[in-house]
């Protein structure tokens, strides 16, 4: 006869206790802390790809109630996010120093799952799937998902389905290229906003996502740039300076292009 259902059982406590394995002498106090907020990163990442699989079919669907729904969850993950870098900020250079070396190559650089997130949104960039050769599975995730097409192209769709004249090219276009400003969407887009259509509402919660994702980047830049100052990032990347250059660029750009013209 099964055991009964319990706290512990259904959510696999002790299973997902015993994930926390330091490997530095001692182990080093912070690096329990470093594990723990790392991991919990990755869990959030995986439920913000649940929640853009929803996004999707809200937009195949032509569902402007649960697309908005699934944005407002994702947003309110990506604040999580935000937030969670406070506690990795208590976390002081030299305490960081202490077991940095043991991280050897790994870096937060290669979080397939935040790079499939950041392919689904549209920041595509091909030449790094080629960085994940020691994650087959990670790397075949992203090798889909830049084959797929973007959140952005569903969201065209469900623009073409609520009656906007989207054009052509950018229904077709190719999907495996980063997103670029289309200035025939433009026109659609403040045509939706200078009606008040419901889509716009839509619209402004794409713009919030993006923002988001923006803040949770600038957070993240002013943390790595705390903790390591000027030096490189771990797994040889070029640390805060890499992470600087990847600031205030926009995942919808035709979003932010109309502001001066509405």
């Amino acid at each position: 006869m099964s055991q009964p259902v319990s706290y512990s059982s259904y959510l696999k406590v002790e299973e997902l206790l015993a994930l926390q394995q330091p490997l530095s002498d001692g182990p080093e106090h912070d690096e329990t802390l470093f594990i723990v907020i790392h991991q919990v990163y990755e869990l959030w990442f995986k439920q913000l790809l649940h929640e853009l699989d929803a996004l999707e079919r809200a937009f195949a669907g032509n569902d402007t109630a649960r697309a908005l729904a699934a944005l407002k969850r994702m947003l309110t993950i990506l604040k999580t996010l935000v937030q969670q870098v406070d506690v990795l900020e208590t976390m002081t250079p030299l305490s960081f120093n202490a077991f940095r070396a043991r991280l050897e190559a790994s870096s937060g650089f290669q979080s397939a799952q935040f790079r499939t997130l950041e392919f689904r949104l549209g920041h595509k960039r091909a030449n790094l799937i080629a960085h994940y050769g020691a994650d087959p599975q990670g790397q075949a995730r992203l090798t889909a998902a830049l084959a797929a097409p973007t959140a952005w192209d569903g969201f065209l769709g469900y623009l073409a389905a609520q009656g906007c004249a989207v054009p052509a090219d950018a229904l077709a276009r190719d999907v495996t290229q980063p997103l670029a400003p289309h200035e025939g969407v433009q026109q659609v887009l403040i045509g939706l906003y200078r009606k008040n259509e419901f889509p716009a509402q839509v619209c402004e919660r794409l713009v919030d996502l993006d923002e988001g994702l923006q803040e949770w980047r600038y957070r993240h830049v002013k943390m790595v740039e705390r903790t390591l100052g000027a030096k490189m990032g771990t797994g040889g990347s070029a640390g805060a300076e890499y992470l600087k250059r990847t600031l205030f660029t926009p995942l919808f750009p035709d979003l932010w292009a109309i502001r001066s013209q509405l």
